[in-house]
């Protein structure tokens, strides 16, 4: 058996909204068991910021601007991914919208199309797009950042919690048509985390207390604690793990 299961060396990772918060920490934890890490989310100089660190603390890695819910863009940096490195290994769909709070009734069609072309049609054409170079070369990983609202719906939060379940089933239908391709496809399932995203909820102290009461660990999560998660599925060490959901949520689901 290999001594490190979660050596990560000469591999090429493609991290979406790894600007800030959990896909910041998975970008970080990915370079440190030695991916060559590619930076992603929609404004370089974000990404450029995350790229340096991971440079400064010995790591490799590169920033690269890319709009999930945009097409032309996620063509495009498949074609620079393809002319730098010639392959890719991992791809985390982190990169996600939730413009909309409040009540599902209230739900506009502005606000409904940017959570589905970021959540879903972005995730999924994302995913073809790294399946296809992952089944000329024999095989890869993707993960897929879904939620725990995907489950449980998040009260005010519907399409977000509707396009997350959908995560979820895409990851099940990806992993069923891959694996034969030696493609394995795995979902993220974190619960309420300590993130820019996650503000309107962390910074609202009625709706924090009220959530915390669901949680039996009885605290927020920290994007590093995600990242672990994500490390292992990414990894050798889960090597006969697909079409499955890995939840980091405190116990909220249990």
């Amino acid at each position: 058996m290999k001594k490190d299961l979660f050596d990560l060396t000469g591999r090429v990772a493609l991290v979406t909204g790894a600007s800030r918060g959990i896909g910041e920490s998975i970008a970080h934890l990915l370079a440190a068991y030695g991916a060559r890490v590619i930076v992603s989310s929609r404004k370089i100089d974000g990404c450029e910021e995350v790229a340096a660190k991971i440079r400064a603390q010995g790591g490799d890695a590169v920033a690269m601007a890319c709009h999930v819910g945009e097409m032309a863009q996620i063509d495009a940096i498949f074609d620079n991914i393809k002319q730098q490195y010639g392959r890719l290994d991992i791809l985390i769909n982190n990169a996600a919208a939730n413009p909309f709070f409040g009540h599902i009734l209230d739900t506009d069609l502005a606000a409904y199309n940017k959570t589905v072309d970021v959540n879903i049609r972005g995730y999924f054409f994302m995913s073809i797009a790294a399946g296809k170079m992952m089944k000329e070369q024999g095989g890869g990983v993707i993960l897929n950042t879904a939620s725990v609202n995907g489950i449980s719906p998040g009260p005010m939060q519907g399409i977000y919690s509707v396009t997350k379940a959908a995560v979820i089933s895409m990851t099940k239908a990806f992993a069923k048509e891959c694996g034969p391709l030696n493609i394995r496809v795995n979902a993220l399932l974190p619960g309420l985390t300590e993130t820019k995203f996650a503000s309107a909820l962390t910074s609202n102290e009625k709706i924090l207390k009220t959530a915390l009461l669901q949680i039996p660990l009885g605290r927020t999560a920290q994007p590093d604690e995600m990242a672990a998660a994500v490390l292992y599925l990414v990894s050798d060490a889960s090597s006969y793990t697909t079409g499955t959901t890995v939840t980091v949520d405190g116990g909220f689901l249990s």
